[in-house]
């Protein structure tokens, strides 16, 4: 792959067998994504902040930012390989920092503001982080846990001197006190770019050591998924997503850099549909990330091309395989507007998707190998291949190792532990490759449900139950059974207010045995406001697992 400009493809075997990676010996993201471009003055970024409306900047105003930033840092004692967070959501700041860390050769360590006390503290104590840059809405938190934060030093905290108090440094300041051109650090694609931690669904995070490489894989797969329409200064992005979640960060923001395109930033405590298809008329968004669950709340207005004027030309998604019925309300509700999905990890970047303009899309699969990578479905224990049509563990062997994870941090043996000696990284997600080379995802590994001697996927299930109308979110896993070895139960949150628990569960048990199995049906049904969820958005079956009853009915 040039790190310029990459290849189109006409169809997907062709890009299966043309493509190939072709990585740079030298390699700053921050050369990168600002000043490769024919024309650096083009908006970067537009940004609509909530109090003063929006801001837009170029490419070489985000380059001359970027280098004030880093001469602070430098100034506050941070050196190369030093570790600083970035606990700031979609403002510019977030990647100022970002850019500023490579330009001196630091690691960043993306965090996300919806982060309570200890996850913070958790994250930023195990990284060693020497230096943090947060927003306003986490300062209090921050002074909490800052002692126990041995390595950490300085903390910079978003505004200026006239709101920034007590001991942190205001970034409107330190970003002015110095001036621009600094000298970047000379840096390959080996050069250590970021410790990204997993979401602690199935165990405590694990701190995810990537090289600059990371950020061509990604910038790669969002060429493939955004239907290779990524040409330099003709698309705009947004996504709701949080910035500090690897899809969006090096997915979506980076990504669009690479290619010389527009992102939008949006900081937002919320998701509200009219906002969303507000937001993308004013800015002419042709390239969305949407999560499953932000596609769903799309759903809810009627005929939005006609009381929108759009210029959508692709949603991606990820998180989670997309429904038929998302897919088919795409194709119905838009004109000429591509669906397509991805799979990825923190660990081993985006490899398999769904790419409507190569394959047709089968909803509910995650679709195929993106190109650059092969795939294959290994049993759990051995390590040997399984047959197409077998449930087995995903498996990822990359073109290039350097577009994966270097190590877990401080983690050795689980380092180990993610990959074969013939070169197979490990997902821990239980799939079946079916005869035309579609993926299916059927669980983790840890939430398959074993019952009456069935294997049961508890995504199955919720798929199923997300299509009542009445249910708009689900959580699906085991719980002990003398009888059946474990039982299955669901836990629903009700798009309703209304309605009655006794007749709904018995709906819901309905619709999973008609699209299912009799098997596969949950024997208890419990409602709640809430479910547990990561920060990008995943259910959290472990917590439901450890708080759960079952004498719900």
């Amino acid at each position: 792959m040039s790190w310029t400009v990459m290849p189109t493809f006409a169809d997907y075997e062709a890009a299966r067998e043309g493509f190939s990676w072709e990585l740079p010996d030298e390699y700053n993201p921050a050369v990168d994504f600002l000043r490769k471009h024919e024309d650096t003055s083009r908006t970067a970024l537009r940004y609509e902040d909530p109090d003063t409306g929006l801001e837009t900047y170029s490419f070489d105003e985000i380059d001359e930012r970027s280098d004030r930033l880093a001469a602070a840092l430098a100034a506050l004692g941070v050196e190369a390989e030093d570790r600083v967070g970035v606990v700031v959501p979609q403002k510019p700041q977030n990647p100022l920092t970002h850019l500023a860390n490579w330009k001196l050769g630091v690691v960043s360590v993306p965090l996300t503001v919806l982060f309570g006390r200890d996850a913070l503290q958790y994250r930023l104590a195990d990284s060693e982080a020497k230096a943090v840059v947060i927003d306003p809405s986490v300062r209090e938190t921050i002074d909490e846990i800052r002692d126990e934060c041995p390595a950490l030093e300085a903390v910079i905290e978003l505004g200026d001197g006239d709101s920034v108090q007590g001991e942190a440094y205001a970034f409107d300041d330190v970003v002015e006190s110095f001036d621009p051109g600094i000298d970047v650090y000379e840096a390959t694609p080996e050069t250590p770019t970021a410790i990204m931690y997993t979401s602690g669904s199935t165990g405590p995070p694990k701190g995810v050591r990537h090289s600059h490489a990371l950020w061509l894989g990604r910038a790669a797969a969002a060429y493939n998924y955004f239907d290779q329409g990524l040409s330099e200064g003709e698309a705009t992005l947004w996504t709701p997503a949080d910035w500090a979640w690897g899809a969006a960060l090096g997915g979506t923001l980076f990504a669009a850099w690479h290619h010389g395109c527009t992102i939008v930033g949006w900081p937002r405590d919320g998701f509200d549909p009219e906002d969303a298809y507000d937001l993308m008329e004013r800015h002419g968004v042709t390239k969305a990330f949407m999560p499953p669950t932000a596609l769903r709340i799309l759903m809810s207005v009627d005929d939005p091309e006609a009381r929108y004027d759009l210029s959508l030309e692709t949603f991606a998604s990820a998180g989670e395989p997309l429904t038929s019925e998302v897919v088919g309300w795409v194709e119905s509700t838009f004109d000429d507007v591509a669906i397509n999905e991805f799979y990825g990890q923190t660990e081993l970047n985006l490899v398999v998707g769904n790419v409507g303009s190569w394959f047709d899309t089968r909803p509910g699969s995650m679709g195929k190998p993106l190109p650059g990578y092969e795939i294959a479905v290994l049993d759990p224990d051995t390590h040997k291949r399984r047959e197409r049509g077998e449930v087995g563990e995903l498996a990822i062997r990359p073109g290039d190792r350097r577009v994966f994870f270097d190590e877990y941090h401080g983690l050795p043996e689980k380092t180990a532990a993610k990959r074969t000696d013939d070169g197979w990284y490990l997902t821990d997600d239980l799939v079946e490759r079916d005869a035309d080379g579609y993926c299916w995802f059927v669980s983790r590994a840890d939430d398959v449900i074993l019952t009456s001697g069935y294997r049961v996927g508890p995504m199955e299930v919720e798929d199923a139950i997300l299509t009542h109308e009445a249910v708009e979110q689900a959580g699906v896993v085991g719980v002990p059974d003398d009888t059946r070895g474990e039982a299955i139960k669901a836990f629903v949150k009700p798009a309703i207010d209304e309605y009655d628990p006794d007749g709904l569960r018995t709906e819901i048990r309905e619709v999973v045995r008609e699209r299912l199995a009799e098997y596969e049906y949950p024997q208890y049904v419990e409602f709640v406001a809430a479910l547990p969820t990561t920060t990008t958005g995943k259910i959290q079956r472990r917590a439901l697992r450890d708080g759960e009853e079952t004498d719900d009915g």
